[in-house]
């Protein structure tokens, strides 16, 4: 699902939409929205009613890791990175762990 597919997706389906509008913390901007909306939507369908929290949480779970780089077990991040795959993230930060900001300062 590409962000025009997202938007096609918003248009057609008004009241799937405006749900998943209210999952949006009010903490988050439109650069770290737009991903993580595109990510419950392209998963909602696998979740049902009684799984949204879980969906819920790895969309979380991803964006703390791409836009925070928070860090979580290898399974879970495999997890998520699969559920997102082909999500475009423009300017998405990019984090080093302290080993490799230590091994680069030791040069």
């Amino acid at each position: 699902m590409s962000a025009m597919d997202v938007q096609d997706f918003i248009q057609q389906n008004r009241a799937v939409a405006d749900q998943v509008e209210t999952y949006r913390g009010y903490w988050e901007s439109e650069k770290h929205w737009e991903p993580r909306r595109e990510f419950i939507l392209r998963n909602m369908n696998d979740f049902d009613g009684e799984q949204l929290d879980q969906l819920l949480s790895l969309s979380m779970v991803w964006a703390n890791n791409v836009f925070l780089g928070c860090r979580y077990s290898t399974e879970l991040l495999e997890k998520v990175k699969e559920m997102a795959e082909g999500i475009v993230v423009e300017d998405a930060p990019v984090f080093k762990t302290r080993d490799e900001i230590v091994k680069q300062q030791t040069r």
